[in-house]
């Protein structure tokens, strides 16, 4: 029995052997041909195996059997032996246009640089052994045809060198055709390189890094460079392809608004494809063609912006205001658009009190379509305009300049370079600003008085009617009127705190706590009043000349607090315009209580009186009906 396990564990032993040695037996891979490659440029067959044994790093040996040469074998290049090139290989591998480049100790590649017709045939790959016994494939073959290079590539028009305007239009034609009796495809590539590089246009030419920036590959898509993806996206890359004559396409590359980033050495490079049996695509001829160089002037370095009139200008209120912005230095042959403002800026003191910060607020505006809109003051719109008065000028008009126009005017111009119609989210290629023009208006000399009063009468109890009244002053020459607005506070509360110290508590009352007024009522310069508080009944009128009364009926507790008025000066300027002089004055506060009714006096102590005796009558009936019922409860009952 025991004689039965050994032979049989023997046995297994063996066999497993066997299938150990099958499965490690060695392989030569090469892929599957037939393969066409293309006279004068690369020929790259990778070469591997697998299942050796023995060192990593595996020898490799090609040769090549022509198609004339009777099945003969001619020794190509080998990893061991630096004699092992035939006479028709020797000076090529000598001089490295043969060789095997190792990718791996076990994966190489034969690599021609330029084929001939005469390197056409089967090629095979062996492997010396390094097994301890010769079992597998140790070679394998793979037929290459050598097919006429017939890849053609043109130009029509070269870049001169010559300087092109930031957001100039840049087209550029390339024309390229092959004529081949296997199913080839055609792709097209435009790139540049910096200015200064130079472009190899030989076949088979080494090329260092290019940018590239639109290509249409072999399936006949259209693709940008990552570096041009969003100008693609935009619209502002092309790339058309146009038939040609006899094979031969025109492929058109347009580049809208041309950016000083664009500046470089221009190429159109076009590659043939063939797909090899093993389904994957190989690029078998390449031409690249130098186009020119171009060069990109930037905007800011010929553009100005200027406005007239110079300096300083000094008006008298009401005259009116004319200023004119001028663009200089914009290429006539750019289409772009302009967006051109008006700014207007203000001195005021920081806080030391020595320098000037200007705050601008924008006036008005055009856009590159020509719409006028105003900005800090909308009325503005009927009493001025803004226009294009020629190409690359701008004026803006006020009819009647007031004291509130003084200021320093700038005109601040953004260019869209190529773009006439930008987005609104489009960024500007440029933003350039004018000298300031400071405008002074001779106003007349205005002083302003307020003094605010609460009327003498009875107590103010909730329910009355407050009447405040506002005597307004204004001295001056000519005609002017006051703007009166009624404003109030609510009473400050003072709060009283306790603070500790080593002797004794001492209460120290806060400082009233400030609040913003309330705007309550108002009467314009022109006699019309406004309302501007809700729940409560207020009516404002002029009294007299100078004087002025608010009135708020049926008070209530919310009504109270510290009123004052505040007056502006209006003044009519020559023309019958009403304009705010900019002198104003607050008067005193009026502090405004309101007491109770006498009938809420006598309601009080009456709620309190019946409220007390609603309680005792409670804790009476209460104590009697307890009382009665454990009285009850102690009677002895009825037999």
């Amino acid at each position: 029995m025991r004689t039965a396990m050994a032979s049989l564990k023997t046995t297994l032993f063996a066999l497993l052997l066997w299938g150990l040695q099958y499965a490690v037996c060695r392989e030569v891979f090469l892929p599957p041909g037939t393969l066409y490659r293309v006279a004068g440029f690369p020929l790259s067959l990778p070469c591997s195996v697998s299942g050796y044994e023995g060192s990593r790093t595996q020898d490799f040996e090609w040769f090549l059997i022509r198609d004339d040469a009777g099945g003969r074998q001619m020794g190509v290049v080998s990893t061991r032996d630096q004699g092992f090139p035939y006479t028709p290989f020797k000076t090529r591998v000598r001089n490295g246009e043969v060789r095997v480049e190792r990718d791996m100790g076990d994966k190489v590649r034969l690599v021609i640089q330029r084929l001939r017709a005469d390197d056409q045939g089967k090629y095979e790959c062996y492997t010396p052994s390094t097994d301890t016994t010769y079992q597998g494939n140790y070679s394998a073959t793979v037929p290459v045809k050598v097919i006429p290079d017939t890849l053609q590539i043109s130009f029509s028009r070269s870049l001169t060198g010559q300087p092109v305007p930031e957001g100039a239009e840049l087209t550029l034609t390339c024309s390229a055709g092959i004529q081949s009796e296997q199913l080839t495809h055609l792709s097209i590539m435009f790139g540049k390189r910096r200015a200064g590089e130079g472009l190899e246009s030989e076949a088979g030419g080494e090329v260092g890094t290019v940018t590239e920036i639109i290509s249409i590959d072999k399936l006949l898509g259209v693709v940008p460079g990552h570096l041009y993806k969003e100008r693609y996206d935009d619209g502002e890359i092309t790339l058309e392809k146009r038939n040609g004559e006899a094979g031969v396409d025109v492929y058109v590359m347009k580049m809208r608004a041309l950016q000083p980033q664009d500046s470089g050495s221009y190429f159109c490079e076009a590659s043939q494809w063939i797909r090899d049996p093993d389904r994957s695509w190989q690029k078998i001829a390449q031409r690249m063609l130098h186009i020119g160089n171009l060069t990109v002037q930037q905007l800011a370095e010929s553009l100005s912006i200027t406005s007239s009139p110079k300096g300083e200008v000094t008006l008298q209120v009401g005259s009116p205001l004319i200023l004119t912005c001028e663009v200089l230095g914009l290429p006539a042959e750019v289409n772009s658009g302009l967006l051109v403002q008006w700014m207007k800026g203000s001195v005021s003191r920081d806080v030391s009190g020595s320098g000037g910060v200007e705050e601008e607020v924008e006036v008005a505006r055009m856009s590159s379509g020509g719409v006028v809109s105003w900005g800090d003051d909308l009325s503005r719109a009927s009493g001025g305009s803004m226009e294009k008065v020629a190409e690359g000028r701008y004026s803006l008009k006020l009819f009647s300049a007031q004291p509130l126009d003084s200021g320093v005017y700038r005109c601040v111009v953004s260019v869209f370079a190529g773009r006439r119609n930008p987005s609104v989210s489009t960024p500007a290629t440029l933003t350039q600003r004018s000298e300031g023009v400071t405008v002074n208006l001779k106003s007349k000399d205005v002083l302003v008085a307020a003094v605010a009063q609460l009327r003498r009468g009875p107590l103010l109890k909730r329910g009355s009617t407050i009447t405040l009244i506002c005597n307004a002053t204004v001295t001056t020459t000519g005609p002017a009127q006051a703007q009166v607005q009624w404003l109030r506070w609510p009473i400050p509360e003072r709060v009283i705190k306790k603070v500790q110290s080593p002797v004794s508590d001492v209460t120290v009352p806060d400082p009233a706590v400030e609040t913003n007024p309330r705007l309550v009522a108002a009467i314009m310069y022109d006699g019309v009043s406004k309302i501007y508080v809700n729940g409560s009944e207020v009516s404002v009128d002029r009294l007299s000349a100078g004087s002025y009364r608010l009135r708020v009926h049926t008070a209530t507790m919310e009504d109270q607090g510290m009123y004052a008025c505040h007056a502006q000066a209006w003044c009519q300027d020559p023309h019958g315009g009403w304009y705010n002089t900019g002198a104003e004055a607050e008067s005193n506060a009026v502090t405004v209580y309101l007491y109770a009714r006498a009938a809420d006096l006598v309601l009080i102590p009456l709620v309190i009186g019946v409220s007390s005796a609603l309680f005792v009558g409670i804790v009476i009936i209460a104590t009697v009906t307890c009382c009665f019922m454990k009285r009850l409860a102690r009677q002895p009952a009825q037999k």
